[in-house]
């Protein structure tokens, strides 16, 4: 089973959004594992922005991202990163197709609403920052059975 890290940036929260966001991968068949509402310090912004510092873009976000709470949490299913991704849409609002998180909700390059894992490896690295083991909670669910078949596992 894969786990993968989302944030709601607090463009998300700031326009009430959240429960819509988390409902669109719940509906989707993605297990909701861990949830935190918090305050992003800039260290902790500046451990998981880490590959983005030389970046130009990074100044402002670190400054964007610790600028109001946001909503981190750990979903879990087969293929849950590649999922969770085409549920988000292109990186910039202005791009991602109408139907995804952001082609719907976002018209923006810098407040795109959600932050995502791109790979199992920085997921891994992603969730450690933010969830420690006992936070996370996967269990059986009735409806599990009936969102993924055997071939898809």
């Amino acid at each position: 089973m894969e786990r993968t890290l989302l944030l709601i940036k607090p463009d998300g929260l700031q326009r009430g959004l959240a429960g819509r966001i988390l409902t669109r991968f719940e509906e989707k068949g993605l297990k909701l594992i861990g949830l935190k509402l918090m305050m992003l310090s800039p260290e902790l912004a500046a451990k998981h922005y880490a590959p983005h510092v030389e970046r130009p873009f990074y100044p402002g976000l670190v400054k964007y991202m610790t600028s109001a709470p946001i909503l981190a949490a750990v979903l879990e299913a087969p293929r849950v990163i590649d999922t969770m991704r085409t549920l988000m849409g292109a990186t910039f609002g202005w791009k991602a197709e109408p139907g995804t998180i952001r082609g719907d909700f976002s018209n923006s390059t810098a407040y795109n609403l959600v932050h995502g894992s791109d790979s199992p490896e920085n997921a891994e690295r992603e969730i450690a920052l933010f969830f420690n083991a006992d936070e996370l909670h996967s269990a059986d669910r009735s409806i599990d059975t009936w969102l993924v078949s055997e071939d898809d596992q």
